[in-house]
């Protein structure tokens, strides 16, 4: 039998190769034969890197400035010409307190400094992940760290962070980095928000950066101005994207790297389960096991098991989920391609227990699937 684990990570717990460690062991208590092939994934967010690194890139390190100012050490992932970039390693929710001064400031000049050196190493296609941002600055970092000049009234260098945008006079684009119109950027990303207005970026997703309401209509103010004097400058498409679909992701950096970079938006499993040639691996496998800490309704919109599912029954290979806790119907999960769902919480009710030993019970649970499969 051959199978194939394609999990996420149950956060909070284990990251997506520790699961598929686990889901490893639990199968070769009950079938010592098995053939396992351990593919650990991500959907565009955290640890997309780390499904890259996994799949055979190799980890490339950069000290980077960090979303408040400071340096950090971002990581991302090389393979010949292709760079995999995690927003979040240089500008991450977890690298700042979540309050109204960060929310204001934050901004994503270390993910403008990661694409650069992958640039200066070669890179001609990048796979950006946008989830876990601290930024509500429209990309207007990341365009600072390529080369475009940012100024205010006065002539003065724009602070940074996206309430600061509000001061925005003026947008100089001839010093923008010529290899950006060479490299093909993807935006591996979810999130279907615009840039502006009630479902925008600041709106929705800045009080969950620590944006009280003025800081939100601050924030909103600024990408505004953004997007108008992008408009004014003359930048292909500026006030049209401003209204696509992914625009608002990662604080609005969807919309910089579209109308700059000229990005696409993909789903992110889909392309991270193409960067790790998931439908290669499909061929000949019997089984897939998938997993994420928590099953739930967001799952059914794109999240990693069931895009791992679709690829799956696509193929014809039956899967089977191992998740954290399950919220979602078996009915439900079978109409997205999931014949079975194991939930760890159903082995061990206890939430702090639970994710202490959800190593061993994600060994119990995936034993408990195969049995039936071996013994049959």
């Amino acid at each position: 039998m051959r199978i194939l684990l394609a999990p996420d990570s149950f956060k909070g717990s284990l990251s997506a190769a520790q699961v598929a460690g686990h889901l490893a062991a639990g199968i070769h208590r009950v079938d010592p034969a098995a053939e396992v092939v351990q593919i650990p994934i991500a959907d565009g967010g955290e640890g997309t890197v780390a499904a890259a690194l996994a799949a055979g890139y190799a980890p490339v390190e950069v000290k980077v400035t960090g979303a408040l100012g400071a340096p950090v050490a971002a990581t991302y992932a090389r393979r010949g010409s292709h760079a995999v970039v995690e927003m979040a390693s240089a500008a991450g929710l977890d690298q700042v307190p979540p309050d109204a001064g960060s929310a204001r400031t934050a901004g994503t000049e270390g993910v403008g400094e990661l694409i650069r050196h992958a640039l200066d190493h070669g890179a001609t296609e990048v796979l950006l992940g946008l989830g876990g941002s601290a930024t509500t600055d429209g990309g207007a970092g990341l365009a600072r760290a390529l080369g475009v000049g940012l100024r205010d009234g006065s002539g003065a260098l724009l602070a940074r962070g996206g309430a600061a945008l509000a001061d925005l006079a003026r947008v100089d684009l001839s010093g923008l980095d010529p290899r950006v119109s060479r490299l093909r950027v993807v935006l591996a990303a979810d999130v279907t928000s615009p840039l502006l207005g009630e479902q925008g970026a600041a709106a929705v997703f800045g009080p969950q950066k620590g944006a009280d309401a003025a800081t939100v209509a601050d924030l909103e103010s600024g990408l505004t101005r953004w997007v108008e004097v992008l408009v004014e400058t003359g930048a292909p498409r500026a006030r049209e994207i401003a209204g696509a679909g992914g625009a608002g992701a990662a604080g609005g950096l969807g919309y910089g790297a579209m109308v700059l970079l000229g990005a696409t938006r993909r789903s992110g499993i889909e392309a991270v389960l193409e960067m790790v040639g998931f439908a290669e691996q499909l061929r000949g496998a019997d089984l897939v096991i998938t997993g994420e800490g928590s099953m739930d309704s967001q799952s059914l919109a794109g999240k990693a098991p069931v895009g791992v599912a679709a690829a799956a029954r696509a193929a014809g290979v039956p899967v089977v989920a191992v998740v954290g806790r399950c919220t979602v119907e078996e009915g439900t999960a079978r109409a997205h391609g999931i014949d079975a769902v194991h939930a760890l919480l159903d082995l061990e009710p206890d939430v702090q227990r639970c994710l202490a030993h959800a190593g061993e019970l994600v060994e119990r649970a995936v034993g408990l699937a195969l049995a039936p499969t071996v013994g049959g």
